[in-house]
């Protein structure tokens, strides 16, 4: 069994979660964990449990309480721990296996020794254990008055950590949900305010970091009579001139320049890292994009690619600093080794697999990463980045292109990041540059981008698979599945560790079956087991198969959420096409032919093919034998359970109509294009 403290005063037993009832019996405990492996001495704990106004047989009520609460240990088989009387008090003995707090202790500690990247998995993974508000089932005073303070600053500490080497890293919108939180919850943090005002600046949004200096700097002078500190003062006057403050976001739009040395990893980074494929999370409140910009001829006449040339070969500013930093490596990447292999020989110049290094006259070489939503394109792009960066002199530079709601950048904004981030030329002799465009929606934000940048390389990861850009620009083109079963067992090993998953080989391979070797569903697995030491890998693989589609996610982030991020894909789709996806998903899982498609979809045959092959080619079906198509097991799943009506008595979802799909022969509708 295992206390909670870090929350609601619970046990748990891995699988089952049993919040305490509010007594004199819960407080005692509290006041014994909080202070594990230590004597408590009677009179404090008598004041924890009764507070000034104690009973004049309080020791006698004090024993009881104890007796009470090893009645409450023997109702849920909490055996191993008892509470132990000595002589002044009371203790009862844990270690990190058994208690929450001393679990999130030890992973800091680890932590503080740990290089950045290692350091921030592990402060992320230190903060999941924290289950909401301290102790609110535990009756007592002095405990939220003295103890709950003291334990929420470790939380603190750590988020502090966390958000810092963010901001370090450049990846501001990852932690703006954070900090939005913990300003609103701790208002007069000067610190947690100077982080939020300094990642809103970095994203473009000046108004709302102004804005938020105002609220801090009225609270303490209204509640308190004194100024922000001098660090607040300066940073709200550098906003105001337009300083730079350093990295821009590399999580989602705007890019950051990134040196040799410098590009960041992603949160999990292996081949099934949640940041693979874009954003999955609440718009920012950013204005929408101008599509205007983004069409073939804008108002004054020039095209995209014009207009684009000229934001990017105009005079930047100063040219950031080279990071003289080794390169990381990424933690924890598996598998992918043909699609490493051959980007690595295309991006140095080394072999056939691409364009000599240099490129095509006029063009950079081109590599594109299409597949499913969450199949680990951006952690490959990254990892490759990395192992390639020594021939990049000018460094990588990741550059999103999709909005946090999923609407595409137009290029026009994409080019002035662009602009800002480049050396200023070939005369600063900073060497080549590797593009990372990041989750493409269509081939006409990356065109304009690639005729500016005819230098150095560019690697594009996107849903859809971009033939058009292949076929006016050249390159590879690799589309990535699930990963192998050797592939998904070398991730569990390298994320749980070999003696975890060597003790369970077979719930092992039974846990990244229920996952389909899908990369992001077995980073959020793993994630979860990470928290849970003592759950074994057959109790929970066991659970999870359940309900695969709608357990795989972490509460703590939406993002981390299969569900989300294929409700976020679908949500891409034209409206049409999303319900073909659904009726196809909740058809079973045989293969699915024209014969078939048109069966389900109530459309002709040669009407169905073309809408598989627009399934195809946003990364919702695969390709199978004989000309059939499938599904993956997880979004088959997420769509039977979207398709299913809410009642029993809710009609299914109609079939597209006739006319909203491609006609055989004709143009597609306007709602497919």
């Amino acid at each position: 069994m295992r206390f909670q403290l870090l929350g609601p005063l619970s046990v748990t037993d891995g699988r089952e979660v049993v919040v305490l009832p509010s007594s004199k019996p819960t407080a005692l405990l509290a006041a014994l964990l909080i202070r594990p492996g230590s004597v408590v001495s009677t009179d404090h704990l008598r004041e924890v449990v009764w507070g000034e106004e104690q009973p004049t047989t309080a020791k006698a009520a004090l024993q009881s309480c104890v007796l009470r609460l090893r009645r409450l240990f023997a109702k849920y088989g909490i055996g191993d721990r008892p509470v132990v009387a000595v002589a002044g008090g009371y203790r009862i003995d844990a270690d990190a296996e058994t208690l929450d707090l001393l679990h999130f202790r030890r992973l800091v500690d680890r932590a503080a020794a740990s290089d950045t990247e290692s350091e921030l998995y592990t402060l992320r993974a230190a903060l999941s254990l924290w289950q909401g508000p301290l102790l609110t089932n535990v009756p007592s005073d002095l405990l939220h008055r003295d103890e709950v303070p003291r334990l929420a600053e470790e939380r603190l500490r750590a988020l502090e950590r966390v958000c810092d080497i963010e901001l370090e890293h450049g990846r501001c919108r990852d932690i703006l949900v954070d900090l939005w939180e913990v300003t609103r919850v701790y208002p007069a943090h000067e610190r947690f305010a100077e982080q939020l005002m300094t990642a809103l600046y970095r994203t473009g949004r000046q108004t709302e970091a102004l804005a938020e200096y105002r609220r801090i700097k009225r609270y303490l002078r209204e509640g308190l009579g004194v100024d922000p500190r001098a660090a607040l003062q300066r940073l709200e006057l550098a906003i105001l001139r337009g300083d730079d403050l350093g990295p821009l976001d590399v999580g989602r739009a705007p890019a950051s320049p990134l040196r040799p040395g410098a590009l960041p990893a992603p949160a999990s980074a292996s081949a099934g890292a949640p940041a693979a494929d874009g954003p999955a999370g609440a718009p920012t409140g950013e204005a929408p994009p101008d599509h205007s910009r983004s069409e073939t001829g804008g108002p004054d006449g020039r095209t995209a690619a014009a207009r684009v040339h000229e934001a990017v070969t105009a005079a930047p500013g100063p040219a950031p600093a080279a990071f003289a930093a080794p390169l990381p490596s990424v933690p924890s990447f598996t598998g992918r080794t043909h699609e490493v292999d051959s980007l690595v020989r295309q991006l140095t110049g080394d072999g056939t697999a691409g364009e000599p290094e240099g490129g095509a006259v006029g063009r950079a070489p081109v590599a594109v990463l299409s597949g499913a939503p969450g199949i680990g394109k951006t952690a490959l792009a990254l990892h490759v980045a990395h192992l390639v960066g020594a021939h990049y002199g000018g460094g990588c530079l990741l550059l999103p292109l999709t909005r946090d709601d999923g609407s595409p950048r137009p290029p026009a904004e994409a080019a002035g990041e662009l602009r800002r981030a480049l050396p200023a030329g070939p005369a600063t002799g900073a060497g080549r540059v590797l593009l990372v465009l990041d989750d493409v929606v269509h081939p006409d934000q990356v065109r304009p981008l690639l005729t500016a940048h005819t230098t150095g390389a560019a690697i594009v990861t996107s849903r859809m698979g971009l033939a058009a850009l292949v076929a006016t620009h050249g390159g590879t083109v690799h589309r990535l599945g699930a990963l192998e079963p050797e592939e998904s067992h070398a991730l569990l090993t390298a994320v749980l560790g070999g003696e975890r998953v060597g003790a369970e080989p077979a719930a092992a391979r039974l846990l990244a079956d229920v996952c389909g070797h899908h990369p992001l569903a077995l980073r959020i697995a793993t994630a979860r087991l990470l928290t849970r030491p003592r759950l074994p890998l057959a109790d929970y693989a066991g659970w999870l198969r359940r309900d695969p589609p709608t357990r795989l996610s972490l509460a703590d982030d939406p993002r981390m959420s299969v569900p989300q991020t294929l409700e976020e894909a679908l949500r891409r789709l034209p409206p049409a096409l999303a319900e073909a996806h659904l009726r196809l998903g909740a058809a079973g899982h045989a293969p699915l032919t024209g014969v078939r498609a048109a069966a389900v979809l109530g459309v002709p045959e040669e009407t169905a093919e073309q809408v598989m092959e627009l399934l195809l080619d946003a990364g919702f079906l695969e390709e199978g034998r004989s000309g059939s198509f499938r599904m993956h097991a997880l979004l088959r799943a997420h769509a039977a359970r979207a398709a299913a009506p809410p009642t029993g008595h809710a009609p299914p979802p109609r079939p597209p109509r006739h006319e909203e799909l491609p006609r055989p022969g004709g143009s597609r509708p306007a709602a497919l294009r």
